[in-house]
């Protein structure tokens, strides 16, 4: 069980077995990176920096973001393998998909979280 101060909930990751991806995919959104997080995505894909944000980054505002991909009436996030039902960039994921479900919106918004992460123990 993961905890972190500030927070009302606790997560269980043994969840994310049976949960099918609900973190990467649901209702379109933005999938934060920096540039070095790119760097580490594009190392593990052995992918040169500029073929790989070409191919899956955009541009929003100062800021960059994955790209998703539509599926029926969801999206997911360019990297889920639907097939396996899982990340397949894990180990160089970005620091918002490895925060998850510790982000400062879900401090106030419980709810939210506990619909989107069946890991989640209140506390």
């Amino acid at each position: 069980m993961i905890k972190k101060d500030g927070f009302k909930y606790a997560f269980n990751p043994a969840a994310c077995a049976t949960c099918e991806g609900r973190c990467c995919t649901g209702e379109s959104g933005y999938i934060w990176i920096t540039p070095k997080e790119m760097q580490d995505v594009a190392d593990l894909l052995d992918m040169e920096f500029e073929e790989f944000t070409k191919r899956f980054v955009k541009k929003v505002g100062y800021k960059y973001s994955l790209i998703e991909k539509q599926r029926e009436n969801s999206y997911e996030c360019v990297f889920f393998d639907s097939q396996k039902k899982q990340c397949s960039i894990y180990e160089a994921r970005p620091k918002q998909c490895r925060t998850f479900p510790f982000w400062d919106s879900f401090k106030e918004d419980i709810d939210e979280v506990v619909k989107e992460c069946p890991g989640i123990v209140l506390l």
